[in-house]
């Protein structure tokens, strides 16, 4: 089996929809509306793995920030060690916070985490 998607709700979506495609070289559909509901939502494609969609509707409550129970982040892989650094320096010069800097971790992964426009946790694995 492999993950065909991961839903995020969002009060940006075209903010976010923007974000994922210009930084993450993810590639969108045309927005899904249904009037009935409220709802929209964008499914943005990457170059390999799991789509992610992007929905909107009004009614839902906003998260807590930080760490919580659930889904705590998405990853991406990226060519190198160079390019977790450059991205990171990238998403820091254009306002996005930086929760955490490029590193090695205890099992060896060389990462940075970075915040997207509600918070959700993007980790840049080189």
């Amino acid at each position: 089996m492999t993950i065909d998607h991961i839903a995020i709700w969002t009060d940006k979506l075209e903010e976010m929809r923007e974000y994922y495609c210009r930084y993450f070289n993810g590639r969108s559909n045309e927005k899904y509306t249904n009037p009935l509901k409220g709802f929209e939502s964008y499914f943005i494609t990457f170059e390999e793995g799991a789509r992610l969609e992007l929905m909107r509707r009004k009614g839902i409550p906003q998260g807590k920030e930080g760490e919580t129970l659930g889904i705590t982040h998405l990853a991406f892989k990226v060519s190198s060690r160079e390019e977790v650094d450059t991205l990171t320096k990238t998403l820091r010069t254009d306002g996005y916070i930086v929760a955490g800097e490029p590193r090695t971790t205890g099992d060896g992964y060389y990462e940075s985490v970075v915040l997207d426009l509600e918070g959700n946790r993007v980790v840049l694995v080189g």
